[in-house]
């Protein structure tokens, strides 16, 4: 049976359904798009509920493997390291050439930054990145208990930095009131255009854009528990900074610090939000007293002094410590947005800390610094996510291209490899590809 030559949609920019032909084409349907995106919230709720007894069944269901225990489905090292001796020489050859080369290049990218580079290896072929800014961006600026022009300085500099072309600001007017320092800030960092919006349905014009309001390729800054689950429901759509959760303090004290400042430090992030987090851990419990007592003496003059309370009350944290050690690695496991080391040697115990959006070395240094004018960016990783993410930067307004530009000689090598490899896989129309560079 001969297989029939497909017919491969042909259009042209000057034809007048263009744009109509080319949306179609990269359409993908919503109703197959909404059915998947709920039978994979089935999947996740149900593991996240019964954890190992979901995955064997699920297993058991999608890929037919019927497991007793996940003992089974473990893959040990010494079933790797088997793996790899079971293969023929050429593809176990294959695989550790290609894993040197791609080691290489990406320890090559590490040393890079952000900067366009290459290098030509050994058989003439270069390698390397371009860096090109995104087209537009969307920053969500908060506009609800209180007003952000620090906000819009954090995500609007960066961009502009980076090279974006346009930069679409919205922000909430609860009321219709203005926020003049706001607007002003829009007017310092260049924002492009502004619009008087906020909540979900912001976020959903910027991700779809409106018959007003563009739509733009990433959208940065936080926002309440509305905003944060919008950009989460339209990441994909468009990139997205991070899903901010509440604002969060840690203070790591030696004792050495007034406690009313490490007070007043823990008053800083809990009059954002009742549901702010201000930890303290120290290993000195009659520190930690004296601190309590500060915030007692404190609090009734805070304006915020209401929002403060609830959050002291419902999320804060004072936490006796057995040394500065136990200290460091608490706060490694709580991976807290805002982490300052209030501490006579501050940097003694900067090599123990793993994970945190921003750190805070001395006693001087208090977190407010960093919200507003000490220079790196105040929007942070929450909730933990200091874990794996990082805080807003230039490298969030750009993308990276991979350069690659194989030489003759290169090609002669590089197609041995990809050639055996794609062999492996079943995919011959890659092995071909390769092997119609070889010499004869």
């Amino acid at each position: 049976m001969t297989t029939a030559v497909p017919k491969v949609l042909r259009l042209s920019t000057s034809q007048p359904d263009f744009e109509q032909q080319f949306a179609a084409r990269l359409h993908l349907d919503a109703q197959q798009s909404d059915a998947i995106e709920q039978r994979v919230r089935d999947i996740i709720e149900d593991v996240r509920a019964r954890g190992d007894a979901a995955l064997l069944e699920l297993s058991a269901r999608f890929d037919g493997v019927h497991a007793a225990s996940m003992e089974a489905l473990t893959l040990s090292a010494d079933e790797l390291r088997a793996a790899f001796d079971s293969l023929p020489a050429t593809q176990r050859e294959a695989l550790q050439a290609a894993a040197t080369r791609i080691r290489r290049y990406h320890e090559w990218q590490k040393s890079q930054g952000g900067e366009n580079a290459s290098f030509t290896d050994e058989d003439g072929s270069v390698l390397g990145q371009i860096v090109t800014p995104l087209d537009r961006v969307g920053i969500y600026v908060p506009g609800g208990k209180a007003a952000y022009p620090s906000s819009v300085l954090m995500n609007a500099i960066p961009a502009h930095v980076a090279g974006v072309g346009e930069i679409i600001m919205v922000v909430p007017t609860p009321g219709g009131e203005k926020n003049p320092l706001v607007l002003a800030a829009a007017h310092v960092a260049g924002v492009t255009r502004a619009f008087a919006i906020g909540g979900a349905q912001a976020v959903a014009a910027l991700a779809w854009g409106t018959e007003s309001v563009p739509r733009v390729d990433k959208i940065t800054g936080p926002g309440n528990a509305y905003v944060a689950t919008a950009k989460r429901q339209v990441f994909g759509q468009v990139g997205i900074d991070m899903i901010a959760g509440p604002s969060e303090i840690l203070v790591l004290a030696d004792g050495s610090t007034p406690a009313e400042w490490v007070a007043m430090d823990l008053f800083s992030q809990a009059e954002h939000d009742e549901l702010a987090q201000s930890v303290l851990l120290a290993p000195d419990a009659a520190y930690i007293d004296a601190v309590q007592a500060a915030v007692e003496r404190l609090l009734p003059d805070m304006p915020r002094r209401d929002i403060i309370a609830a959050s002291l009350n419902g999320r804060g944290l004072f936490i006796a410590t057995r040394s500065m050690e136990e200290a460091c690695e608490i706060a490694n496991r709580i991976a807290p947005e805002h982490l300052e080391v209030s501490s006579r040697e501050p940097r003694r115990w900067l090599p123990l800390l793993r994970h945190a959006g921003a750190i805070f070395l001395g006693a001087y240094t208090c977190e407010s610094l960093g919200d507003y004018c000490a220079g790196p960016n105040h929007v942070l990783p929450t909730s933990g996510t200091a874990r794996f993410s990082s805080p807003l930067s230039v490298y969030d307004f750009q993308k990276r291209s991979s350069l690659i530009e194989v030489s003759e000689a290169g090609a002669q090598t590089l197609g041995r490899i990809a050639s055996t490899l794609a062999h492996g896989e079943g995919l011959q129309a890659h092995a071909r590809a390769a092997e119609m560079r070889l010499r004869p």
